[in-house]
């Protein structure tokens, strides 16, 4: 029998192993799971003096070829998320013209309001990280973002204005002289 520290000791190999076949942290860590839960319910067949690293690989080899054959067999011609993580999503041209706008928005804003929207709203990073990283009040960020949100929205109704076109009509995507 082995001990608890032998296969403690052996986690991050086994986790890196885990990673190697699977390709992916979510179904490593269940890969993972697995394995340590099997081998502590055959723990009593492990032979004395023998590798724990050798043993659990085997039967997270075996785990993963059995649960691979499982779904080859009974969900890959059933299950749709293999085909829709490969599938492509392009933006139609409303978005691209709307990320354009935005874009050039957010050039005219002030360096602090670029940052505070940069990191809030696009990096999603919370209040705290963001004055932590700038150096500010947790206040001071809040303030900001509600100015900075506000200028943007001002700033891109204006541009629309100044482009002298929106989108009119959304059924058929087709932009219209305003």
């Amino acid at each position: 029998m082995f001990t608890d520290a032998q296969l403690i000791t052996e986690m991050d190999k086994l986790k890196k192993f885990a990673m190697r076949l699977t390709r992916n942290d979510a179904d490593s860590d269940d890969l993972l799971q697995n394995t340590i839960l099997r081998a502590y319910e055959k723990k009593h067949l492990f032979e004395e003096n023998s590798n724990v690293f050798s043993w659990t690989s085997k039967i997270m080899y075996n785990l993963f070829v059995s649960d691979y054959r499982r779904k080859v067999k009974f969900e890959s011609q059933y299950d749709p998320e293999p085909i829709l993580e490969k599938a492509e999503v392009v933006a139609s041209q409303n978005d691209k013209i709307m990320v354009s706008e935005v874009g050039e928005a957010m050039k005219k804003l002030s360096q602090d309001h670029r940052d505070i929207l940069l990191m809030v709203c696009v990096q999603g990073m919370k209040y705290e990280e963001t004055a932590e990283a700038l150096d500010i009040p947790v206040g001071t960020v809040r303030s900001r973002l509600s100015r900075a949100r506000t200028l943007l929205q001002e700033l891109m109704d204006g541009y629309k204005g100044q482009q002298g076109f929106s989108i009119a009509n959304t059924n058929t995507g087709l932009m219209k002289a305003a």
